[in-house]
């Protein structure tokens, strides 16, 4: 994932996103880990959601400065 500008929270949830990818990579080569796999993209999708919501505040508060 590339490097994006903002707050101290958006940089904390792309590197709880990254974690959770690096996760999944090394949990592909385990067997028996498709429940743990899917669970952890939900998760991944979560904070996915999180980090698009916090976006569009500091956008909003961005274009009202």
């Amino acid at each position: 994932m590339s490097y994006e500008a903002g707050s101290k929270e958006c940089r904390h949830l792309i590197e709880a996103k990254e974690s959770l990818l690096s996760a999944m990579d090394a949990l592909s080569n385990i067997n028996s880990t498709d429940l743990i796999q899917i669970q952890i993209k939900e998760i991944y999708n979560k904070l996915e959601q999180m980090h698009d919501n916090r976006k569009k505040i500091e956008s909003a508060t961005t274009n009202y400065s």
